[in-house]
């Protein structure tokens, strides 16, 4: 089992940043995938960025790449995801999630944490 706990979510104005952090605990080693989503009310969810937990082979979708940015730290088993130059059309509930190396699906959630940014 493994799990993942979200933090540093919170209200934050257009134009601004934020750090949010996304931390294993459980039966994880380095080579772990950790991904963050997002979802809007009546929106998909959204792809936002993986990484692996060593902090290799970075992934940031298109749609975000520019302001957004993901990060590692393997002895903390932490991931980050830095959001800068934030829009009010990036309020949403953000989760981490992740999988084995050998998985080709997202196996555990965290419960999410809130970003809201005002305009």
């Amino acid at each position: 089992q493994v799990q993942l706990v979200e933090s540093g979510g919170g209200l934050v104005q257009a134009g601004g940043s934020l750090r949010i952090s996304c931390t294993a605990s459980g039966r994880t080693d380095s080579n772990y995938r950790v991904g963050w989503f997002r979802q809007a009310p009546g929106k998909r969810r959204e792809f936002l960025a993986a990484i692996s937990l060593s902090g290799s082979s970075p992934n940031v979708a298109d749609s975000v790449k520019g302001r957004f940015s993901i990060s590692g730290d393997n002895a903390k088993n932490t991931v980050y995801l830095q959001m800068n130059s934030l829009k009010p059309e990036d309020t949403a509930v953000y989760s981490c999630t992740t999988r084995s190396s050998t998985s080709t699906t997202w196996d555990y959630w965290g419960q999410g944490t809130q970003v809201t940014v005002s305009s």
